[in-house]
């Protein structure tokens, strides 16, 4: 009885963590063949990352078997809605982790990952459209995440496809993350602060820029000046953020701090990326300063995750 209660609690938001460890192997990858890194974990990590993703994704399953009713009680909640969106995502980030390893798990990880994207972002949005209970209370940062999945679909899809299809997502993404953005920042500005809970969340506003500018790269060949543009917001709201640490020091841990972990895998990739086409040294500096701070996050990460799951802190029953 007591596993039955603990899968009714498992929270979709698990997959957060599939976002997370798909960035920091993707991460990984980039810095043995950009940075030239000593030593190769990245395969290993891979190995971790679809493993976890497995067990989470059973989980699901079996919570959806179970416990269908509390699935829906996820679904219209107006926070953890957005979420539902990182299966799609975490099937996206493994396609581009696995380019450089099987083409062909690739290639069908990102058409199943890309469908179900397409799926979910139609049935969030049409959601915030007929909806009649949401508030502007409610509006997070976790409503980017759809954004993120689009933006990401060109990332592996240009290897595949038609260039046109990416051109299609990377759109749907970018325009739908300005729009999110300037009700988050009215929403931010003129109205009450974000629960305690959800303040890990703001560093999913690193996501948008940072996908984009990778996604720009992959699409037009070059880094071209619009891309640079999303580059270097993604790099201001990183130096805002981190001005801020005093108030992330104080949240207890919550699963929403795995929040933390894609944006920063984000912004170490593209720092990456952007020192491999300008050949600028100050981005080969920044790459090794993001690529240790995610490193300890991602060391951190697991760990508070591993005793909260084993001192029942999570997947029980919310206040």
């Amino acid at each position: 009885m007591k596993k039955e209660c603990r899968i009714k609690y498992f929270s979709v938001s698990f997959f957060s963590i599939i976002l997370g460890m798909a960035g920091f192997t993707i991460a990984f990858q980039k810095s043995e063949q950009i940075l030239k890194m000593p030593f190769n974990l990245s395969l290993s990590i891979l190995i971790l990352t679809s493993a976890l993703f497995g067990i989470i994704a059973l989980i699901y399953v079996l919570k959806i078997i179970l416990f269908s009713d509390e699935v829906k009680v996820e679904f219209n909640n107006p926070v953890k809605l957005s979420f539902f969106p990182t299966f799609s995502i975490s099937l996206l980030l493994l396609s581009i982790a696995f380019l450089s390893v099987n083409l062909f798990i690739s290639k069908y990880l990102w058409i199943a990952g890309t469908i179900i994207h397409f799926i979910l972002t139609i049935k969030v949005i049409s959601i915030w459209i007929q909806q009649t209970k949401f508030e502007i209370k409610h509006m997070n940062p976790s409503w980017f995440i759809p954004a993120v999945g689009n933006i990401l679909v060109p990332v592996a899809g240009v290897s595949f496809f038609s260039l046109e299809i990416s051109w299609f997502f990377y759109s749907i993404g970018l325009f739908l993350w300005i729009i999110l953005l300037v009700i988050f920042f009215n929403r931010i500005i003129f109205h009450s602060p974000l629960p305690r809970k959800l303040i890990p969340t703001l560093f999913i506003l690193i996501a948008p820029p940072a996908v984009g500018f990778i996604s720009l790269v992959k699409l037009t060949g070059e880094a071209s000046e619009f891309s640079k543009i999303l580059y270097y917001f993604g790099l201001f709201l990183v130096f805002l953020l981190f001005s801020q640490i005093k108030i992330f020091r104080k949240i207890k841990y919550y699963l929403s701090w795995w929040a933390y972990s894609f944006p920063i895998s984000a912004i170490t990739i593209a720092t990456i990326l952007m020192f491999h086409e300008t050949d600028i040294i100050l981005f080969n500096y920044l790459s090794w300063i993001f690529f240790v701070i995610l490193n300890l996050v991602i060391i951190w990460l697991l760990m508070k995750t591993i005793v909260a799951i084993s001192e029942r802190g999570i997947c029980v029953e919310e206040e």
